[in-house]
């Protein structure tokens, strides 16, 4: 009898674990770099990579397998709800800006070509 009340209070405590509970405050957590729309606007083809980072800060992702492009992600959470989310891409060739993609489109690349993207590797059998 003893062990079976043990086995139910434990069954009940575990269970509490996942109800959620009314009223439970949880805050919005941010994660990422803001870009805003005037900081995309700065940019401008041909800049420098060292330009590029002191307009828009430190990449969330330097992609090691090319680093030619930077990664700018913003996600906004409430809990386990996502409320803002936006991604911004650059693309560099050597060390001069030749693209920007994603969420945000500055106004001195409205009337270019989007960048090409980087051909992937293609594998060969031999």
């Amino acid at each position: 009898m003893r062990s079976l009340l043990v086995a139910l209070f434990v069954a009940c405590v575990s269970a509490c674990g996942f109800v959620g509970f009314p009223g439970v405050y949880r805050i919005d957590v941010e994660q990422g770099n803001i870009v805003t729309q005037e900081m995309a606007d700065q940019l401008k083809p041909g800049m420098s990579r060292r330009q590029v980072r002191f307009i828009l800060g430190t990449p969330l992702v330097e992609d090691t397998f090319n680093q030619d492009r930077w990664d700018y992600t913003y996600v906004k959470r409430n809990g386990l709800d996502v409320l803002s989310k936006w991604h911004l891409s650059v693309t560099f060739d050597g060390d001069k800006l030749v693209g920007v993609g994603g969420d945000y489109q500055p106004a001195a690349w409205s009337d270019q070509p989007p960048a090409p993207q980087p051909a992937a590797a293609s594998e060969t059998a031999g």
